[in-house]
């Protein structure tokens, strides 16, 4: 197995500067996807406030709560081996103060099972950033398009397109590197604008609907995964298509029970024993064909065999 992803490895990682290769990352919010993430080579795994939209089926991610991503992260944490885990500080839990910030953010760690956290915001929340990296909590920054403002930014848009807009989200960038941002998430800006950020900060940028000009992207694995039939962002690439073809699996599970071919023979058990009801005492270990002692890698909630 590959050595653990640590927040040096992913803040060494600034491609555009010739400094390794492109941060692969992903949104998960469970131990299967992680491990399935994980499997694949993803170099982080964002347990991200989108769980109140993917997951709850909320229009927004305002409703999560910090208990809610912590649990959340628990599950990432168990289904994850290599890939760095963060988690995305919710909505109202460090905007208050930074005690506030630093209280919260502690027990992410402790409870959630994360190794870094995201937080949403520019120069108004820096002075949060530093203090956060001062007593060893590593912060990746997030600016542009930020899903907690929804509100104040009158929906999900694209931002930065104008002149002023673009300099104040440039400005925001630089400074969440100089409070001691390992990496900032670019959001829903235009593409020259996040690769003039990524060029501007000596930091990785991780791009989601920011073009092509980042150090990294990161995808929402239910979207790159093709799970959801209505949703399609534009930047998004749907690279399968899991919803159509689960429903044609369960579709053929559905027809299997009613007709009774499923369960067959070689999903049932049958009894050990000379006869009906009668078992022999101390059975041997379970062992393969060849006499083997049979090993089981990884939880199982039912029978094996």
């Amino acid at each position: 197995m590959r050595s653990k992803i640590t927040v040096p490895d992913l803040r060494a990682r600034k491609a555009t500067a010739g400094r390794g290769e492109r941060l692969a990352t992903v949104t998960a919010y469970d131990a299967t996807f992680a491990r399935m993430m994980d499997a694949a080579g993803v170099d982080a795994i964002l347990v991200g406030d989108s769980l109140g939209m993917v997951i709850q089926g909320n229009t927004s991610t305002l409703p999560v709560t910090l208990d809610e991503v912590c649990y959340h992260g628990r599950a990432v944490a168990r289904g994850t081996q290599r890939a760095h885990v963060i988690g995305d500080m919710p909505f109202m839990s460090y905007q208050a103060s930074t005690e506030q910030a630093l209280t919260n953010a502690g027990r992410m760690i402790k409870e959630g099972g994360f190794e870094s956290l995201k937080l949403e915001g520019g120069r108004e929340i820096a002075e949060v950033v530093h203090r956060m990296t001062q007593v060893g909590i590593p912060v990746m920054g997030h600016i542009g398009l930020m899903p907690q403002r929804v509100h104040a930014m009158g929906g999900f848009k694209v931002q930065g397109r104008g002149d002023a807009m673009a300099e104040a989200i440039l400005e925001d960038a630089m400074a969440l590197a100089d409070a001691g941002a390992y990496a900032i998430v670019v959001e829903g800006v235009p593409a020259p604008l996040a690769e003039r950020i990524t060029h501007a900060v000596d930091i990785p940028t991780i791009g989601i609907g920011a073009g092509a000009g980042c150090d990294g992207q990161i995808l929402v694995c239910y979207d790159l995964l093709g799970l959801n039939d209505t949703l399609r962002p534009k930047f998004v690439k749907r690279f399968d298509e899991f919803f159509s073809r689960g429903v044609d699996a369960v579709k053929t599970y559905i027809d299997e029970v009613r007709g009774g071919v499923f369960p067959g023979a070689e999903h049932s058990f049958g009894l050990q024993g000379a006869r009906s009801g009668v078992l022999p005492p101390n059975l041997p270990a379970a062992t393969t064909s060849e006499g083997v002692p049979m090993t089981f890698h990884g939880a199982s909630y039912g029978p094996t065999q």
